[in-house]
């Protein structure tokens, strides 16, 4: 397990001329790499993103790898230790699953495959949280939907809400829904119009009930791509179709705690590396970010809301400037943090050896506060990752007579103060001991310390 402080939280008090000058750094990410995929029963590149179950550890697929080569479904632990659950086969179970799980009400897994089943277009699939697993349906390619690639979502009625990239009555992909016992509704067709075609990735169900979602367009007619929202009945309303149509392609939805939808394209924007906006549910879109494809990264995958209110998310590309030869662009791509105004902090670049390459899914938020992702590529074995990213809050400092204070935020519960006198001195931090436990002031937790020196002094807030 190889950690990685990307940038370390510091603040300085510093002695000077009979003044105290007072400084305050950013937050800042410490970044561990959980476990490297070898291509054998654990499986190989991970596409999808993580699902924490309930019962703490984290659930997901491989694209390739298990038994067969065709995929697998493992979880792992907080502290790395993975455990394979199920090879596929490519019959009725399925093939090569593209996406990650998600846990239903019952307690089981629910997920799809876009190869294998009886038909060879996929399938939707059950499994325990000990590896039982039960294929719910294959689907048939024909006015049946096909090819599955995206995450299903548990609408608030019980069923299960998902989309195919193919089939459907036009073959441009369509919107179903699946009960637990596998009764599958195809709800809507995409028509290549305004609505535009082949969704390939999931459904989000927004506070007012409805499911929203995006179509990546393109194809050999150069379809549109789209943002949609669908009733749980299937009637569809295009909210906004993405000009040029062809070359956007958005790549998932999250409603933000303000009602919008925040979202990504693969490209686009300013400078054709992507972009990131937000939507109203009456299709009103502002485009917050462009990408450079540089030091911020390029080719985004979907975001998700962390308990601080910013955005998360990585990027396929970017970071730093060395040359990726797996996807053909510069970088191994990047996890940043996005507010909801747009401005955007790259928190860490993918280095493509153990650390990984080129992650393409949505983080997850971890009950324990940190991040958790997937990479396709690197790590020890070039087979793909599962990494962690803790976000270190921002430490304030304010003088008060004689003593000083020193605060931060409520959501970052566990983390404790440490001190040095000389950042050059090697195992020079100490914990702090507080005579008092923090208290809680205007949402921040906060402490007091005397001044009792006129030197230079440190200070840092150290992980749980």
């Amino acid at each position: 397990m190889k950690t990685k402080n990307t940038h370390r939280q510091l603040l300085s008090v510093l002695f000077l001329l009979g003044s105290w000058l007072i400084t305050s750094a950013q937050a800042g990410a410490v970044f561990t790499s959980l476990y490297s995929f070898s291509g054998t029963n654990d499986g190989a590149n991970p596409r999808g993103g993580l699902v924490q179950g309930r019962d703490g550890s984290f659930y997901g697929t491989t694209r390739y790898g298990g038994t067969n080569n065709l995929g697998t479904v493992f979880n792992i632990s907080t502290s790395g230790a993975l455990t394979s659950l199920y090879s596929f086969t490519g019959t009725n179970d399925g093939a090569n699953p593209l996406a990650g799980l998600v846990q239903g009400s019952d307690g089981n897994f629910y997920g799809t495959t876009p190869f294998g089943g009886t038909n060879n277009f996929g399938t939707v699939f059950k499994i325990t949280t000990n590896g039982v697993l039960t294929s719910l349906y294959s689907f048939g390619g024909t006015n049946d939907d096909a090819n599955p690639y995206a995450t299903l979502v548990q609408g608030s009625d019980g069923n299960f809400y998902g989309t195919t990239e193919a089939g459907g009555t036009n073959g441009l992909g369509a919107v179903f829904k699946i009960t637990t016992n596998g009764a599958l509704t195809s709800l809507y067709s995409f028509t290549g119009g305004a609505d535009g075609a082949y969704p390939r990735v999931g459904l989000v169900q927004g506070s007012d009930g409805n499911f929203y979602g995006t179509t990546a367009g393109h194809g050999p007619f150069f379809y549109p791509c789209a943002v949609f929202q669908i009733s749980a009945n299937g009637a569809l309303t295009p909210l906004y179709t993405f000009n040029p149509p062809w070359f956007e392609q958005p790549i998932g939805l999250v409603q933000g705690s303000d009602g919008n939808f925040y979202g990504a394209t693969l490209g686009g924007g300013t400078y054709g590396n992507g972009n990131v906006f937000n939507i109203s549910t009456n299709g009103a879109l502002t485009n917050l970010y462009s990408f450079t494809g540089t030091n911020d990264g390029g080719g985004p995958a979907g975001l998700v809301q962390g308990s601080d209110g910013s955005f998360y998310g990585t990027t396929a590309i970017g970071g730093k400037t060395n040359f990726n030869p797996e996807i053909g662009a510069y970088g191994f791509g990047t996890v940043f943090q996005i507010s909801a105004n747009g401005v955007l902090t790259s928190l860490y670049s993918f280095g493509g050896t153990n650390d990984g390459n080129s992650p393409s899914a949505a983080l997850v938020q971890g009950r324990d506060g940190s991040f958790y992702g997937t990479t396709q590529y690197g790590g020890t074995n070039n087979l793909g990752t599962v990494f962690r990213l803790t976000i270190q809050p921002p430490l304030t400092m304010t003088l008060s007579g004689a003593n000083v204070i020193l605060s931060w935020p409520i959501n970052y519960p566990g983390w404790y103060l440490q001190k040095t006198v000389n950042l050059g001195a090697t195992g020079g931090w100490v914990s702090v001991t507080l005579i008092e436990p923090p208290i809680i002031v205007n949402g921040q937790f906060a402490v007091t310390l005397p001044i009792t020196s006129p030197q230079q002094g440190y200070y840092r807030l150290s992980s749980p």
